[in-house]
């Protein structure tokens, strides 16, 4: 029997009061069903490959073998030879001893550093960094010191004043929301000058970034100098999960501590082959990366010609920086119209008067494409200005 929701309960008055000052702030969230027919620079999906038919092909067969879905958890018998086959794989393509697999990028961050700090580690976070690390080191009971973006000065400071036996420096390595990214060689002398052990979730650089898309980090970095390396599936590679790679004990540590590993269902097997064959194609394929990066010079020398305010960035991440968030929700709505797909950011997930709209390319886009995209900005420009 179905029961209608007391409004009137202490719940319902919270819920409806907390509904209410989002809408007053004009920061009310909607998902919007992405049409047929409309561009997409709003996803992540960076070289094509969620739509290559051999990945989608893989992903089925896969299907066809092993199931739906992998049934348990990795501890049980959810943990089969493909994802086994997957996690070696990874972590040739970064370097690294070990990987291991978690079932989204966000579950990764926060098992990490659920497993890794406590109440007496010292942690260092950029202020900029994703909420899925912000989170994490508060799910631990860890405190996390924010240092000014990109700031290894302010780092030194903080880290300098720490009495922690344990200090742990994090990261993102492209930053989503701006797009640009960390200094890796950096972090890492400042982290070691001082004991600390550093963390990037590359999860932004992975696929895009490195000399076989190994990441900002990968394999330029070894695991004395990048203790910690997290990489998203979902992002380059087009599938879904996540991964954790470094030493074989911290990868033992994880698989004993880490609860977001222990107590979840392993990642479906098919998407375990389909990212495989998206490895595959990575690795055979580097012209997938050169054409995105000339699509990132294209659609740049373009925005500049047009006076549109882009924000320093060289990864597929394009910030257009509009700084009042009625002002992007108007001009994603104006490119909306014209079936163009691009996120339109603002606080909190950004500082407030830093709203933006967030346009990503792909290595599929075609400049015809790119081309009508600017030109939709510069019509947004001409009637805010009324010309």
């Amino acid at each position: 029997m179905s029961v209608a929701p007391d409004v009137d309960s202490p719940w319902g008055h919270w819920l409806d009061q907390q509904a209410l000052s989002r809408r007053e702030q004009g920061l009310w969230r909607q998902r919007r069903v992405m049409g047929k027919g409309y561009l997409d620079f709003a996803g992540n999906d960076y070289l094509g490959l969620a739509l290559d038919p051999r990945v989608i092909a893989t992903q089925a067969e896969g299907a066809r073998r092993w199931g739906a879905g992998a049934g348990a958890s990795h501890l049980v018998s959810g943990h089969l030879a493909v994802h086994e086959e997957l996690e070696q794989r990874l972590a040739a393509l970064v370097g690294r001893p070990r990987a291991l697999l978690f079932s989204t990028g966000y579950m990764a961050n926060l098992s990490v550093l659920q497993a890794l700090c406590d109440s007496h580690t010292a942690v260092f976070q950029d202020r900029l960094n994703h909420a899925s690390l912000l989170d994490g080191a508060r799910l631990a009971g860890a405190r996390s010191r924010r240092f000014h973006h990109r700031d290894l000065d302010d780092l030194h400071r903080l880290l300098a004043r720490s009495r922690e036996e344990r200090k742990l420096v994090v990261s993102d390595g492209v930053f989503s929301m701006d797009g640009d990214s960390a200094d890796i060689a950096g972090l890492a002398a400042t982290a070691a000058s001082h004991r600390a052990w550093l963390m990037i979730d590359d999860a932004h650089g992975l696929g895009v970034l490195g000399s076989d898309g190994d990441g900002c980090v990968g394999r330029a970095y070894d695991c004395d100098q990048v203790p910690i390396l997290v990489g998203t599936l979902g992002k380059a590679l087009g599938t879904a999960g996540a991964f954790v790679a470094g030493s074989q004990a911290l990868i033992e540590h994880l698989i004993q501590y880490a609860r977001g590993y222990v107590y979840t269902t392993a990642q479906p097997p098919a998407i375990a082959a389909a990212t495989l064959e998206a490895l595959t194609i990575l690795e055979q394929e580097p012209e997938r990366r050169t054409r995105l990066h000339a699509n990132i010079a294209y659609f740049r020398q373009a925005a500049a010609q047009a006076d549109l305010p882009l924000a320093a960035s060289s990864t597929p991440i394009q910030p257009l920086m509009l700084h009042d968030t009625e002002r992007a929700m108007c001009w994603a709505e104006q490119l909306n119209s014209h079936h163009i797909a691009v996120g339109s950011i603002r606080e909190p997930t950004v500082p407030k008067g830093q709203a933006r709209l967030r346009i990503t390319l792909k290595a599929t886009h075609q400049r015809h494409e790119i081309d009508r995209l600017v030109s939709a900005l510069i019509e947004c420009q001409a009637r805010e200005s009324g010309s």
